[in-house]
Parts: C-alpha cells; structure tokens; sequence
C-alpha cells in the first residue's frame, strides 16, 4: 500500500504538486488538515513565547492519522515548522517540503512605487535534515 501525503502547510496544493507527490515520492491518498486546523495552523499568534501547547492539537491529529512511512509536507511558521518536523520524525513519518524556482518582475509606476510581481514553479520535494 503506497504511503499517503499529509499536508501541513498554508497554501493550496497545486496539480504539478499532486503529480510530484505520485512521482516523486510513490504517494497514493492526499490528506489535507481539517478546516479548524488548517486555521490553527495559518494563524500562528505571533505574541506566543512558545508553541508546544499550541500545536498539540495538530500533533493528536497526525498521531491519529498517519502511519509510519507516511509522507508530511510541513511549511509555515519557522518555529511551528521545526517543532512539526521533529514531532512527525519521532513518529517515524517522512517531513519533506516545497521548492520551487522564482520569477520576479519589478513595475515602475508613474507615481514613483514598485509593484513587485513574483512567479512561483514547483520543483520537487526535499526530505528535512537530508
């Protein structure tokens, strides 16, 4: 049974996403967080002197969910972030994130600001600590 893919992150996934994760990582079924999680999780209060209570309910949910082998994309807050990637190695599962290749573009308008247009592309997916 292929491992599935986790998503902890806070953006959406993208279809060239979803075929790297088929491709590149062998993945099957694609589990996004539950709606108040995702919220918890894209709104980390940046007046927290500390996140391990915080998260606590993300980590009951992934305990819950994943098995061993199983696949967690984790992007986000750095702190969040580095405490998710430790959780889910001590879980035995695999915590890997997002590259991708930028493009920007700066627009000189007449009133004399800058739009800055950014362009991403999904590259691959990198294992944490590899």
């Amino acid at each position: 049974m292929p491992p599935s893919l986790f998503l902890i992150f806070n953006h959406t996934f993208t279809a060239a996403q979803e075929q790297a994760a088929a491709g590149q990582l062998g993945v099957g079924e694609i589990v996004a967080l539950p709606p108040e999680l995702q919220a918890l999780w894209s709104q980390v209060p940046p007046e927290l002197p500390e996140l391990r209570h915080y998260l606590q309910p993300l980590c009951r949910w992934l305990a819950a969910q994943a098995q061993p082998g199983d696949v967690v994309l984790i992007q986000g807050d750095f702190g969040a972030t580095y405490l998710m990637v430790n959780f889910a190695l001590a879980q035995g599962l695999i915590p890997v994130y997002a590259t991708t290749r930028r493009q920007a573009r700066e627009d000189h308008l007449p009133d004399g600001t800058v739009k800055m247009v950014h362009h991403f592309q999904h590259q691959m997916f990198r294992r944490y600590g590899v």
